[in-house]
């Protein structure tokens, strides 16, 4: 008889803290590591903006630190709702948001509302964490795994075969890991494939849910456009739920001010699970969210600087990765369209070092980039691709323009010494 549950036993570890902690080794022992692993920012680099610093310095200071609402102030869920219309022209009352301390107590309970044991729940791969709160909820996983052709987002050809008995539909675009995203086309044909499986089922019969994470989608670069299913096809409003909030928009990760909205029955379910567990947001920093969001000029000038910082940071990497193929190199990358994320190819298996060492495992290839470019990247297999993708993240929210091109550089040299 085990000590422990089975959810317990059998949960799967991140990688990506596995490799984290192998970096935070290296860098205590005095190693210089490109370090590009972590979706977040060094507040260093990509602060939060002033105004909200001095709005959460300013409620602390008026002692605005007992419990919030169990769905967030309504000040809060106010202004979320104006911004929401303002910027995706979603009309949603404030009734309909929840608040949360992030996004990730948001998805749970998502998942938790809709999914019982054994529901089948859909969703690509790579992706963020759709695996393991699938296994939370011991749903049965459909995963989908994509393909760079399409950019690493799902197709309707491929969804229409995996819809039949699921009642969750996980997607998210900017998507994390790739920093890519659906094309109007693309959601369209998708939004269209849902409605017609739940008009197909009975009453009895449970629908299928569009869980949509769009907590990106701020951050969008050039000609990309950022689309949901509700502006889509106005009918899927009774079947999205959206997750959003302040962590990426703001760079504002460690704020933990997230908000998800959709069905009011789902909603308010979700609201009733996370009262339970207490994942509010900060009564401080919700009153300062609420006064930073009504800032028009002010959330405007962060949205236009953060957008330039990272396409700059992208680009830069993304044309450098461009020519060191050019030149015959195993490498490749696809353009930046929009989040912190440029998804980067190395094709290295195979190949032997300097000393004579094949590399014959993504993970042979991974400690190879560690330790003889410095560089540390996530592959998609962390996102619960295939073991044997060549594909990886790099995330720029810690990155210095300034480390780019020395990072290149020292790249370049140690996969010229492949052979």
């Amino acid at each position: 008889m085990s000590a422990i549950s089975t959810l317990a036993r059998t949960l799967i570890p991140s990688e990506i803290i596995k490799l984290g902690n192998e970096i935070n080794d290296k860098i205590r022992a005095g190693e210089k590591i490109y370090n590009f692993t972590i979706g977040d920012f060094n507040p260093e680099v990509f602060p939060i903006p002033q105004e909200l610093e001095d709005a959460i310095v300013d409620a602390y200071r008026n002692k605005r630190t007992n419990y919030p609402p169990a769905a967030g102030i309504m000040e809060l869920r106010q202004s979320v709702s104006r911004f929401i219309n303002k910027y995706q022209g979603l009309d949603y009352s404030p009734e309909a948001f929840l608040i949360s301390g992030g996004g990730r107590p948001l998805i749970y309970a998502a998942y938790r509302t809709i999914v019982d044991k054994g529901d089948k729940v859909i969703y690509p791969v790579p992706s963020w964490n759709n695996n393991h709160y699938t296994h939370f909820v011991e749903g049965e996983h459909v995963m989908l795994e994509t393909s760079p052709e399409n950019n690493f987002m799902p197709t309707v050809e491929e969804l229409k075969p995996l819809l039949s008995g699921a009642v969750l539909l996980a997607l998210c675009s900017p998507l994390n890991p790739t920093g890519t995203t659906f094309t109007k086309a693309q959601l369209a044909q998708i939004c269209d494939l849902v409605l017609e499986e739940n008009q197909r089922r009975g009453k009895d019969e449970k629908p299928l849910y569009i869980l949509y994470d769009q907590i990106y989608w701020t951050l969008t670069f050039g000609e990309t456009e950022h689309h949901n299913p509700v502006m889509l096809r106005p009918e899927l409003r009774d079947y999205t739920i959206f997750i959003d909030g302040m962590s990426k928009a703001f760079c504002a990760t460690g704020v933990r001010v997230g908000w998800a909205f959709g069905p009011q029955i789902v909603i308010d379910k979700m609201r009733g699970i996370l009262s339970h567990i207490g994942a509010w947001s900060p009564m401080a920093e919700q009153v300062a969210s609420a006064q930073y969001l009504s800032n028009e000029t002010a959330v405007a000038n962060h949205l236009t600087w953060v957008r330039k910082e990272l396409i700059d940071r992208l680009q830069a990497i993304y044309n450098g990765f461009s020519e060191m193929k050019a030149a015959g190199l195993k490498v490749d990358a696809i353009a930046p369209q929009a989040a912190m994320y440029l998804t980067i190819r190395f094709e290295l298996k195979g190949m032997k070092t300097a000393e004579g060492k094949v590399l014959e495992t993504t993970n042979d290839i991974s400690a190879y980039l560690l330790n003889e470019a410095k560089l540390a990247v996530v592959p998609f297999k962390a996102f619960g691709a295939d073991e044997n993708s060549t594909w990886y993240r790099l995330s720029v929210g810690t990155c210095k323009m300034e480390d780019i091109p020395a990072f290149l550089a020292q790249l370049k040299v140690a996969l010229e010494k492949l052979s």
